[in-house]
């Protein structure tokens, strides 16, 4: 299996000049736009909305904190307003890794196209 990523940019919906471009991993096992608590300053002053537990891939708990609203752009995609989870994360080689969960996917029409290794729009929202 392949890693999809995309590149990113999350800015404060009220104040523009705070704003972070990155590449970010697609992963459909998690839930939000997931963030190192590092960069909340970088995005200026959000809302907290809840403190969560939160289970990562290694099966450890740690506590997370949900800001938001901010404004996601992906590659190729409407821009969504969206939550941010922001959790303690360890840089590999120096690098942060953050996630976009099937939340803010579903918000901006994109899917998974597990063959080509990349993202697709998807023409229909789904109400079923």
């Amino acid at each position: 299996m392949g890693r999809i990523t995309v590149e990113t940019t999350i800015e404060n919906s009220t104040d523009s000049t705070f704003r972070i471009r990155c590449d970010a991993l697609v992963d459909t096992g998690a839930a939000y736009l997931t963030l190192p608590t590092a960069w909340r300053d970088r995005l200026g002053p959000l809302m907290r909305l809840d403190t969560v537990a939160v289970e990562t891939a290694s099966q450890s708990v740690v506590t997370g904190d949900i800001c938001g609203p901010v404004l996601l752009r992906l590659e190729r995609f409407r821009p969504v307003l969206a939550e941010v989870l922001f959790i303690e994360m360890d840089p590999a080689d120096g690098q942060y890794e953050p996630l976009i969960g099937y939340i803010p996917l579903e918000q901006a029409q994109a899917a998974v196209d597990l063959v080509g290794h990349r993202l697709v729009k998807v023409n229909r929202v789904d109400l079923k």
